[in-house]
């Protein structure tokens, strides 16, 4: 049997659930995720419908005017970042640093210009390598694997 006197409820409702069938449950229970949910999530649907709202992190590309075009994504070992230079004489100009998780970019296209890309992933501090070709600057830095996990204690407070 379910354990319902861990749950808030009063007496009353810990008796009703004990006393229905699980079919009445099972009805339950599907009443209250058609609430919860959506009415386009209501059925069984195809995965990637579900999913089209949602756009991976190397399908983002900055589409301000403002702002430089890029995309960044990461693999096993290395996270990429693609950003595409308009003209080739930003290069000379170009400052580019890296924090753990931020890619930053100064004096393009103008000078005291200053661009920040998240990165998906934490990176390590040596390693990074930038190429430019056909308009594309490709920086590739290692990935750093972060082991160090800190336990939380969680308190109850009454």
């Amino acid at each position: 049997m379910f354990p319902w006197n861990i749950f808030p409820f009063n007496k009353d409702m810990r008796e009703t659930f004990q006393k229905m069938k699980p079919e009445e449950i099972d009805k339950y229970v599907q009443d209250i995720i058609g609430k919860v949910l959506p009415s386009n999530m209501g059925g069984m649907m195809n995965p990637q419908d579900m999913f089209k709202g949602f756009a991976s992190q190397q399908d983002q590309v900055s589409t301000n005017p403002g702002k430089l075009h890029s995309s960044a994504f990461e693999t096993h070992d290395y996270v990429f970042v693609r950003i595409f230079i308009k003209d080739e004489s930003w290069i000379k100009k170009l400052k580019l640093y890296h924090t753990s998780n931020q890619l930053i970019l100064e004096h393009i296209p103008e000078e005291g210009d200053k661009h920040t890309i998240t990165l998906p992933a934490i990176v390590k501090k040596k390693g990074a390598t930038a190429n430019f070709k056909d308009g594309i600057l490709e920086v590739k830095i290692p990935k750093n694997v972060d082991m160090q996990f800190s336990q939380i204690d969680v308190t109850e407070i009454l």
